[in-house]
């Protein structure tokens, strides 16, 4: 049986885009798992057990507009309309001062991090803006880089600074529309790609210390409570945190 309303979220095959997918699908949201290796995704979906909405796992590499167009085609052929889109793909590079990092992973991070956000939500706003009832809501993972760096990540940091850009920009131009656009900055969710922290990481002192980290579950609930707010509701801006990491006084 599917749902009423359908969510598309980007990265979904593991770390916080598996844990807000699964979240968002046991919550009764019809769910497209999208993400570059299917069988991550279609095990993400098996692994949610049985529900009442629809799930769907879609290839696509957000850095190429045709199969970006085409995953929300698919959405939208499969379930009658989009009406989220969590903009959660993203990678980094290793922490290394901005001459020691390759034009090419520059490159590689804009493309996934910045360009394929907007891509996404370039998509998103289409579906949405033509689709009846008209509207929906754009979430962007800012992550706490949107507001202050770790040591040597030039590329990563620049990327999430400009993604409170596009949230801005997306916040105001989908008014006419009923498209709501807010942004969840992560600090310290514990996923594979975030182990290091529970042994240690550089700091702005230049020490290596361990971090407090919190469960991936609480982004999932908190992505929830962003999306479940009515169009003419949204949270602007919200930080969601280990609440024992170095973020308030970073540095």
């Amino acid at each position: 049986m599917a749902g009423e309303k359908t969510a598309i979220v980007t990265g979904a095959g593991s770390g916080i885009g598996k844990a807000v997918a699964t979240t968002l699908l046991k919550a009764g949201w019809n769910t497209v798992f999208c993400g570059r290796r299917v069988a991550l995704l279609e095990a993400a979906i098996a692994e949610a057990g049985d529900v009442e909405a629809g799930a769907l796992a879609v290839g696509c590499d957000i850095t190429r507009p045709q199969e970006v167009e085409a995953l929300f085609g698919k959405a939208v052929e499969t379930f009658g309309r989009v009406d989220l889109l969590f903009n959660n793909a993203g990678i980094a590079y290793k922490s290394v001062p901005i001459d020691e990092i390759p034009v090419e992973a520059w490159n590689d991070v804009v493309a996934v991090n910045l360009t394929g956000s907007f891509l996404c939500a370039r998509a998103a706003f289409a579906a949405m803006r033509r689709q009846r009832p008209m509207g929906g809501r754009i979430i962007n993972n800012g992550s706490v880089s949107a507001h202050a760096p770790r040591p040597g990540s030039v590329p990563y940091t620049a990327t999430k600074h400009a993604i409170t850009g596009l949230t801005k920009t997306l916040a105001l131009d989908g008014r006419p529309y009923n498209i709501a656009c807010g942004q969840i900055d992560i600090g310290n969710a514990l996923t594979d790609m975030a182990q290091a922290m529970t042994v240690g990481v550089p700091q702005a002192n230049g020490e290596i210390a361990a971090e407090a980290v919190m469960d991936v579950g609480h982004v999932g609930e908190a992505v929830l409570h962003m999306a479940s707010l009515p169009l003419d509701a949204n949270v602007l801006f919200m930080t969601v945190m280990a609440t024992k990491m170095p973020f308030v006084g970073r540095g």
